[in-house]
């Protein structure tokens, strides 16, 4: 290595303390970090790099790295359970590795787990051999990972000004300069957009295999690399880490004895819990671990490279039948004087043994599949007919896989934050309450502000995919005022039941209750509807209030914004008995007797 620093070198308070003391090190003005050599980076397999729900975040905030400084005694996995993956509808607690069926697809490797770093800071302040810079097609400073280049010189932007660009998903090498380390990496990362969501995912899978290519065909052995993805480019964090683990996990078990060393770099809290928990999934430390990641991981972690393996660009040809092979195998050779009707004849049989139907005929095609798909959409829609007479809507829509739906939430999550509906927010169709009585938060819905006819369903549905975000992540419950609401034109049941696809199984598992304030016989009937044709499990949570003080008893009155219609609408259709409601504060109390 070279440019080692003489702070690094004269280092005398133990790798982890030392490597501390560099991540929480601030820039000074005109001055020079020191530089962090690789031995002083803790390993992945480190026991003290091993998750432990108390005592890691107290780590990180006290030492800048996520070594897990003075962790208890407690089994790795035990707080790995503590993070439940988004990517599955299952609880993470207690699942058995035949939860999914079949083997690991991330088996144990220690000799792999051994080249894995995880650190946070910023990789320029490694001493590594390349750092990698995360940029756009020009290869612009501006638009670099921000600080690299004046932590470098200025000697790094004359020489990309030579390189004539990047192309996405590419990668291309440069001198270090300054930094403590022997090269710089640079790579576009792509777009991400919705509609092209594979596109982006694999050309995200390229730019870390285009790095780390370029790694070993220079002679290179050791590399440090943060998220090369950035807020501007739109790519959603926690998919963006199952592509860049899973595509070095794949990459090492190729060449891993070309490569000494791979550092996960992290810059802030988010991405560091990120990693830490999805790291046992594609590095599993030890057997434990292996069995909790063969349920948690998602459906799809790509083919032999981590990209997405997209049906329609398969060859799709079975392997040769068991008596070709067999044939060929045991026949020998006869030495037979040259006859060209015996050529021909020997040529024909083997190639009727290659023309066998059963070689040739290809497995099902994605066109065929869809129309299978189309087949059983259109039974369920006629089976589903009687609710559409009785005016509960369409509700053929097909169900989805736990992977399926995660998909689908995570796009419209993504398009959600990408745009700006401060319009629909305005219109107070749902809003943050409190807590109930017993500490969960509450959303508020309603129901007389939702105005079908001025409303485009499609932004109304982003806007509760981004408000009920943090709120599913943990027990919660919901409050709905149909006050007044019987005189609006109501969402069918056809709505409801894609909306509660999209919100996902963790909004399902994790709802608590639904308090209905108000409800009328036609809103019972619906609410019936839904328990029978859309999900029992969710709509048998609902809990009917009648009269507003009855409310409280679930949710405290100062944990509550309410209109003012309805306690207009309580008093008349409760006629205000035994109740005193105060003007000013909309306080409601009981009337004293006597």
């Amino acid at each position: 290595m070279q440019h080692r620093s003489p702070a690094a070198a004269t280092a005398s308070s133990g790798p982890v303390a030392a490597a501390a003391s560099a991540a929480m090190a601030a820039p000074g003005v005109g001055g020079v970090e020191p530089a962090v050599t690789l031995d002083q980076v803790p390993r992945w397999s480190d026991p003290d790099q091993r998750l432990y729900a108390p005592s890691s975040s107290s780590a990180a905030a006290a030492g800048g790295v996520e070594a897990g400084e003075g962790g208890g005694s407690e089994p790795a996995a035990s707080a790995f359970l503590s993070f439940s993956d988004p990517l599955t509808g299952d609880d993470g607690g207690g699942v058995s590795a035949g939860g999914r069926g079949g083997a690991s697809r991330f088996p144990v490797d220690h000799e792999i787990n051994s080249r894995i770093y995880l650190w946070r800071g910023h990789p320029w302040n490694l001493e590594v051999d390349a750092v990698v810079n995360s940029t756009n097609e020009s290869l612009d400073e501006s638009h670099s990972s921000p600080g690299l280049h004046a932590a470098a010189g200025s000697g790094l932007a004359e020489e990309c000004s030579t390189l004539g660009g990047c192309r996405t998903g590419m990668a291309k090498m440069t001198n270090a300069y300054d930094l403590p380390a022997r090269k710089v990496i640079h790579t576009v990362g792509p777009k991400y957009a919705v509609k092209y969501h594979t596109a982006a995912e694999n050309a995200l899978s390229h730019c870390y295999r285009s790095c780390l290519e370029l790694l070993i065909e220079n002679g290179l052995e050791s590399i440090a690399m943060g998220c090369i993805y950035t807020e501007a480019k739109n790519y959603p964090r926690e998919p963006a880490a199952h592509v860049a683990i899973r595509t070095v996990r794949r990459f090492l078990e190729k060449q891993k004895s070309k490569i000494a060393g791979v550092v996960f770099c992290t810059v802030s809290s988010s991405d560091t819990e990120i990693y830490k928990r999805l790291l046992p999934l594609y590095f599993p430390r030890d057997r434990q671990e292996e069995e909790i990641a063969v349920s948690k991981l998602p459906a799809d972690v790509g083919d032999e490279n981590g990209e997405t393996v997209i049906d329609e660009r398969k060859i799709r040809i079975r392997p040769l039948p068991a008596g070709a092979t067999d044939r060929a195998a045991t026949t020998a050779p006869i030495d037979l004087p040259f006859d060209s009707g015996l050529a021909s004849k020997r040529s024909s049989f083997k190639l009727d043994s290659y023309l066998d139907p059963s070689f040739m005929s290809l497995i099902k095609d994605p066109d065929l599949r869809r129309k299978e798909q189309w087949e059983k959409s259109a039974q369920a829609q006629k089976g589903f007919n009687y609710a559409k007479l009785l005016g509960y809507g369409d509700l053929a829509c097909p169900s989805l896989s736990a992977a399926e739906e995660y998909s689908l939430h995570s796009r419209y999550l993504a398009k959600a934050n990408s745009l700006n509906l401060s319009e629909i927010a305005e219109m107070k169709i749902i809003y943050r309450g409190g807590v109930d009585s017993e500490g969960r938060p509450v959303m508020v819905v309603v129901g007389a502000h939702f105005l079908l006819r001025c409303l485009d369903l499609e932004r109304f549905v982003l806007h509760v995919v981004k408000e009920f975000e943090p709120l599913i992540q943990k027990p919660y419950s919901i409050v709905y005022f149909h006050s007044a609401a019987s005189l609006q034109p109501q969402p069918d049941l056809g709505f409801m039941k894609r909306l509660q696809q999209i919100l996902g199984r963790k909004h399902q598992r994790n709802l608590h209750a639904i308090y209905v304030l108000h409800p009328t016989l036609g809103l019972r009937t619906a609410i019936l509807a839904m328990q029978m044709f859309v999900d029992g499990e969710v709509w048998k949570k609902v809990v009917y209030v009648d009269r507003l003080v009855h409310l409280f008893r679930y949710v405290p009155r100062e944990q509550l914004t309410i209109p003012d219609f309805v306690f207009q609408h309580d008093l008349e259709v409760n006629g205000g008995r035994g109740l005193i409601v105060d003007p000013r504060t909309k306080h409601i109390y009981q009337r004293p007797s006597g």
